[in-house]
């Protein structure tokens, strides 16, 4: 057994989302983060539809989430999806030890039918090709943030 799955939380963890896991945000509330014993520490957490732990929210992920569902108004935050994933290079108190972010989910690529063409001349049809070659590289460098992440 790891030593990381011997503390128990009612928090998310990194170790919760691994490389992205798709959520829905079911609300904000706020929660006390201190440990037991210690005086309360009040902080803002996203409760989400698929997880029972919540989300502490820290001041990135925050701005992250004004950006992906375009309102800084948190009630229009509710109902929509969003990924959690692993970013190892979070910092807290100046040292690096990764973390969970946020980001919107991928939108799926409508496909397109290929069109039925008259018989073109040779110039015309190394130009569409060019064209076509143009979009998938694009679309491969759009995938490319991270291809173990489906959405």
């Amino acid at each position: 057994m790891k030593t990381s799955e011997m503390k128990d939380s009612k928090f998310l963890r990194k170790e919760d989302v691994g490389a992205g896991a798709l959520f829905t945000v079911e609300g904000i509330e706020q929660h006390n983060v201190a440990m037991q014993g210690a005086d309360q520490e009040l902080r803002w957490c996203m409760k989400l539809v698929e997880a029972e732990k919540t989300l502490v929210l820290n001041s990135t992920n925050i701005q992250l989430c004004e950006k992906i569902f375009g309102s800084d108004d948190t009630d229009e935050w509710i109902g929509h999806k969003i990924v959690l994933y692993t970013d190892p290079n979070v910092s807290y108190a100046g040292k690096i030890v990764g973390g969970i972010r946020v980001r919107a989910p991928r939108i799926a690529k409508p496909t397109i039918a290929p069109k039925v063409a008259p018989v073109q001349a040779p110039a015309l049809r190394r130009a569409a090709v060019a064209d076509v070659e143009l979009e998938a590289e694009a679309g491969a460098a759009a995938d490319a943030l991270d291809p173990d992440c489906p959405f």
